[in-house]
């Protein structure tokens, strides 16, 4: 079961009109396991595993929008901006996030983390945000139930569709696929 604690439905949030074909920085997905009854070796799969799904389904639904993640990764790792991250991984922090993708050249970043909280459920956290004004643009939060592997998997890639629906629409965001509800 996948339970999707994003936005309400018919939610919309708007950002300044952007190009559709604004560059987007992928940061690294990052792992919470501390508050799980259980941590295993395994469970930074999980993270890499979304981070690979993530990054693959967002590069094949905005080709040449990406900045190329070695260059996010990097970053996100650089000395220059450690202090903003205040001691966590950098995607962890809108602050340190912003930082590294300006100077990736990306009007878009994002962020997402895999947390831990038992062998059965999972939680996924996700943001897209605006770099010029550094607006949160969406904030999902999915509780993965079952199968590990899977529910990452599935949680990404709505995620992903999501994100590619926003910044192709310049910074429109909604949960309808096609844009506006059909229900009055």
């Amino acid at each position: 079961m996948l339970a999707l604690l994003a936005a309400p439905i018919g939610a919309v949030a708007q950002v300044p009109n952007d190009s559709p074909s604004a560059p987007v920085a992928v940061l690294p997905t990052i792992l919470y396991n501390d508050q799980a009854n259980l941590r295993e070796a395994t469970d930074s799969a999980q993270a890499r595993l979304g981070q690979s799904v993530l990054r693959e389904r967002l590069d094949a639904l905005l080709p040449g929008q990406l900045r190329p993640f070695s260059l996010t990764d990097s970053l996100a790792r650089s000395a220059e901006f450690r202090p903003l991250a205040g001691g966590v991984a950098c995607g962890a922090r809108v602050a340190c996030s912003l930082a590294v993708a300006r100077a990736a050249g990306a009007r878009w970043a994002v962020l997402s983390k895999v947390s831990k909280t038992s062998n059965l459920i999972w939680l996924l956290t996700a943001q897209l945000i605006h770099v010029p004004d550094g607006k949160i643009v969406l904030d999902d939060s999915t509780e993965l139930k079952g199968e590990p592997a899977l529910m990452v998997k599935i949680g990404m890639r709505q995620f992903a569709d999501r994100t590619a629906r926003t910044v192709r629409a310049g910074g429109i965001a909604t949960n309808f696929p096609r844009g506006e509800p059909t229900f009055p």
